[in-house]
């Protein structure tokens, strides 16, 4: 039995009235401000995205994690949150959205509030200040008073215009009672390039990337004051739970499996190879922790430049990503092409989410990929984007059929056909359909799932690479 204790780590919520506000400059500004002082800086954003996280590792030099209450239930946030912000001086996580806003329908579910209320964090509120000057103390009165269970300790103003405009916006908020922890003016310079579904990834603009955190850095630690939030996270209380292990995650999927599972010993890992890379970006680091956990020996490659898999390899995930930006390097590395597609006509386990759907797929805009499904992708203008609660049709290495879990869809491109002769994934939420691809060893889909809340899929994707071998 697994005992809970105290976690005493300082900690700030970056939340804001709507998205665009400014969250992600003031987060990763205030991340890497930070860290330049010497502290151990935890990052953290609350929802499924991937690519902000990218940014907050670049800042603290620490995983970016993701506190997900949707896909990993509420009871998994704060243990979370204290497996990543172990030994660390502060953390910082980012919100979603605007501060209220949440699962569609799910009431307070998935919001920054709820994440902030579950990690007993206080609020800084980025406001847009931009279009207006008394009005902010109206807005910021409202996000403060509309749920008395989150605790607003304070605003940073950002997209100030000039002195004056900030002297406007200090006296309302003074009269509202709402400490001013910071003013931003307005700095395009600093902004990150945006395209089709949100920031550009930092493994796409690396020496780019570093330069404007470092912006951001600079931009914040002359407009914020430091040590007023620095106070604020210190005074966030202790939280009472037990740190959320892999192995102990492991050990009980593990043990609830029928017949229980095996994990492998010390000795002999299967290799499970993971896709990176600029074209394969999308991952949450707790699924590298659990397969480990699990017995695999988990080792990268870039299907932009490596023209084989890793030796050995015996179980293969290809995670999102965006290999639609990289579609002609992608169909030019016909090597691995043929090795996946070999790999894969052998029975090899592979778990392909969104853009490994499309890797896998006949081809994508007319290019070919590696053909492992019968299936062609294509660019679209519509946007797919929601949270979705899903059950496995059809056993896989990934999951046994009748295995339900959440997870969440984003992407702008079109698979035609949507689903195999054995789909993946039934939806029952928000509308039911089926989904994906289960071919011999091959899990295939466009459903992101955070394996920390079923483990048993990462023990189960496990088993099945060593039984390959």
């Amino acid at each position: 039995m697994v005992t809970s204790h105290a976690v005493a780590v300082p900690r700030l919520v970056i939340a804001a009235p709507s998205s665009g506000s400014g969250k992600t400059t003031v987060a990763t500004g205030l991340m890497a401000a930070f860290a330049e002082r010497g502290l151990a800086v935890s990052p953290h954003k609350a929802g499924p995205d991937y690519i902000d996280p990218g940014y907050h590792a670049l800042a603290t030099g620490r995983p970016g994690r993701n506190l997900d209450a949707f896909m990993c239930g509420p009871e998994l946030v704060a243990p979370l949150f204290a497996h990543g912000a172990a030994g660390c001086d502060l953390a910082v996580v980012e919100g979603v959205m605007g501060l209220y806003d949440g699962a569609a329908g799910r009431g307070e579910l998935a919001s920054t509030a709820q994440v902030a209320k579950l990690l007993r964090a206080p609020v800084v509120l980025v406001v847009d200040a931009s279009s207006q000057s008394r009005s902010v103390a109206a807005l910021v009165h409202g996000f403060a008073s509309f749920d008395p269970q989150v605790r607003l300790g304070g605003v940073i103003l950002n997209k100030v215009g000039s002195d004056r405009h900030e002297a406007m916006l200090r006296e309302a908020l003074e009269e509202a009672g709402t400490p001013v922890l910071g003013v931003l003016r307005r700095a395009p310079q600093v902004s990150a390039p945006s395209r089709h579904l949100g920031l550009v990834p930092v493994a796409e603009r690396r020496a780019d990337a570093v330069a404007s955190v470092a912006a951001l850095a600079d931009q914040v630690r002359a407009g914020c004051d430091l040590e007023a939030l620095l106070a604020l996270a210190r005074s966030a209380p202790p939280l009472d739970c037990a740190a959320w292990s892999p192995e102990r995650a492991v050990a009980s999927a593990a043990a609830a499996a029928t017949p229980a599972a095996t994990v492998p010993g010390p000795g002999w890992r299967p290799v499970v190879a993971v896709a990176g890379g600029a074209a394969f970006t999308f991952s949450y680091a707790e699924h590298a922790e659990l397969l480990a956990a699990a017995g695999a020996e988990v080792v990268p490659f870039d299907p932009l430049a490596d023209e084989a898999l890793p030796e050995g390899t015996s179980g293969l995930v290809v995670g999102g990503g965006f290999p639609e930006v990289y579609a002609p390097e992608l169909a030019a590395n016909e090597p691995l092409r043929k090795a996946v597609a070999d790999f894969a006509a052998a029975g090899g386990p592979v778990a392909a989410e969104c853009a490994g759907l499309l890797y896998l797929a006949r081809s994508l805009d007319g290019r070919p990929m590696c053909g492992v499904l019968d299936a062609d992708a294509v660019m679209s203008q519509r946007l797919t984007l929601g949270y979705r609660e899903a059950v496995a049709v059809s056993d896989s290495p990934l999951a046994a059929a009748g295995t339900r879990l959440r997870g969440h869809e984003f992407h702008r491109t079109v698979v035609e056909p949507g689903a195999g002769p054995a789909p993946a994934w039934g939806f029952t939420h928000p509308e039911r359909r089926v989904e994906g691809f289960v071919h011999r060893g091959v899990h295939a889909s466009y459903l992101h799932t955070h394996w920390a809340a079923e483990p048993s899929v990462a023990v189960r994707f496990t088993a099945a690479a060593a039984a390959y071998r």
